[in-house]
């Protein structure tokens, strides 16, 4: 059964499980470039003789025109009708646990996804589509084929209240009997941290690829110097021209970036030009791992990067980095305030000093276990660097004497590991030891660790692994196990918004369920 868009509400008739259509403007919005190109196409005799200054219809160009109309309106009308024939096909459905697209006219396409495999959702605006209040909703899910299925474009009152919807079917909650066809409400949310554009560009200049561009002129002005060559210069010009396109990207995808907390999990806001508004349920986050660079260690800057599944690694089915980035810039009271939404039970009661440990510390800092003293031959800068530590939720992987690094994996996100060892490493009893997450930016690696400490930890591991995914009893975050009273609040204490966690920082929270 089909059905147009009613005037509010789209999800209440989803949840019903109605088909549905996108917005009419859906195709001319994302097939612009198809008009714009026909435009010029038929169009561009006209335009070189306004560019030149000469008349417009002379004898000429009086044989051509009818033609020319002729074959523009041809081709404007089978576009027109192509849009409109990809409208009428474009059905969706909230309905039984799945999300059903069903899409084209000539190719049928019909795609399904399980609600409780939903791993992140996002609202996407480009500025075309910000400038007639549409907006497209894309989610990720486990056991997707391609990257993500999308619905192309509602409009932005429609798609959070589909977004709200898709969530609260994910999460479990249950429909007031006395009103089922009811849609449930946008769950609250409550800022956790902003990053200035000042520090955005800042991060940018300092980064590595400005370095490289200074090392380049520094090494061009003293080959000209030395060989009265002056052709060195132009070799600088693809590599400025691809810096200014790199900044310009980072730019306008971390502008006003903003997280937030809500019972549906993390909220990420960003954008200049085309924004962004991403949703990561609880417990959706797969790895995580908190990077310093030498320049950025002046001002105490870090970045956050993450693993989920679906997004894949940066780059693949071209997907932006930033959609992986989980902080651009931020100084360590908001890293401890990210780490804290992604791990609410850090599983230590002293999460400040093994995460300080972690990001800064060396040796046995915040109680890590790391390389042998006999592996600084291998790594004679990280050896007092590389180690790891383990909580009850996670394992804690640190890396680089100068380009710092921090993994985070929750123990029920471990997959599979593997021991490596090399000749050297053999013969200096040391092994790699790598745990396997979906993919992403994130690599977990512990490095030239001892033998005994590498096969200790992978046996510990692995029967912490299968505990925590035993305790994991549900994919919907309501319905999941409830943590256990050593971890929660105090038996008769009621949850409080603003309640302080264990990681030391205050973040506030929902103190009741939807629905």
């Amino acid at each position: 059964m089909t059905a147009d868009l009613p005037e509010r509400g789209v999800p209440e008739a989803a949840s019903d499980g109605e088909w549905l259509r996108v917005h009419p403007a859906s195709p001319f919005v994302r097939g612009w470039v198809a008009l714009a190109a026909i435009g010029f196409f038929f169009g561009r005799d006209i335009f070189e003789r306004l560019l030149q200054g000469r008349p417009l219809i002379d004898d000429d160009f009086a044989g051509r025109a009818p033609l020319l109309v002729a074959g523009g309106g041809i081709m404007l009308v089978l576009t027109v009708l192509g849009f409109i024939l990809t409208w009428y096909f474009t059905k969706y459905q909230v309905s039984g646990g799945y999300v059903r697209i069903n899409s084209g006219f000539l190719f049928r396409q019909q795609r399904q996804a399980r609600l409780d495999r939903v791993q992140a959702i996002d609202i996407v605006q480009p500025l075309l589509a910000r400038i007639f209040g549409l907006a497209e909703l894309k989610f990720e899910v486990a056991d997707a084929g391609e990257s993500a299925v999308r619905l192309a474009y509602l409009r932005m009152d429609d798609a959070r209240q589909l977004r709200a919807t898709i969530l609260a079917r994910a999460a479990g909650v249950v429909p007031d009997p006395a009103r089922p066809q009811e849609a449930p409400p946008e769950a609250p949310e409550f800022p956790v941290l902003s990053v200035p554009p000042s520090r955005l560009l800042g991060s940018l200049l300092l980064s590595e690829q400005s370095v490289g561009v200074v090392l380049g002129g520094v090494a061009s002005v003293i080959l000209s110097a030395v060989t009265d060559n002056r052709s060195f210069y132009f070799y600088l010009i693809p590599a400025a021209l691809g810096l200014t396109a790199s900044y310009w990207g980072s730019f306008n995808k971390g502008y006003n970036f903003t997280a937030a907390i809500s019972p549906d999990g993390i909220r990420l806001r960003y954008g200049l030009l085309d924004t962004q508004a991403q949703t990561l349920p609880p417990g959706r986050i797969q790895a995580l791992k908190v990077v310093q660079s030498p320049l950025w260690r002046i001002f105490g800057w870090y970045r956050i990067q993450v693993n989920v599944a679906g997004y894949g690694a940066p780059g693949s089915n071209g997907e932006p980095a930033s959609r992986t980035t989980l902080l651009p810039v931020g100084k360590l009271p908001e890293v401890m305030s990210m780490l804290a939404l992604v791990l609410p039970d850090p599983g230590t009661p002293e999460p400040g000093r093994i995460f300080a440990g972690g990001l800064g510390g060396l040796d046995s800092d915040g109680g890590f276990v790391t390389t042998p003293r006999r592996g600084r031959f291998l790594a004679p800068l990280g050896w007092r660097r590389n180690g790891f530590a383990s909580t009850d939720t996670a394992l804690l992987i640190r890396s680089g004497r100068w380009w710092r690094e921090l993994v985070l994996v929750p123990h029920q996100r471990t997959q599979s590991m593997a021991m490596h060892q090399g000749p050297l490493a053999r013969q200096f009893r040391l092994a790699d030891l790598i745990l396997h997450t979906t993919a992403g930016p994130v690599s977990p690696r512990l490095r030239q660790a001892g033998l005994d400490e590498a096969r200790t930890l992978f046996d510990e591991q692995s029967a912490r692994a299968r505990l925590a995914r035993k305790r994991q009893t549900s994919e919907q975050w309501l319905a999941q196990v409830a943590p256990s009273p050593a971890r929660g609040p105090a038996a008769g204490e009621p949850p409080a918004n603003g309640t302080t966690n264990q990681h030391g920082t205050t973040n506030q929270q929902e103190s009741t369920n939807r629905g």
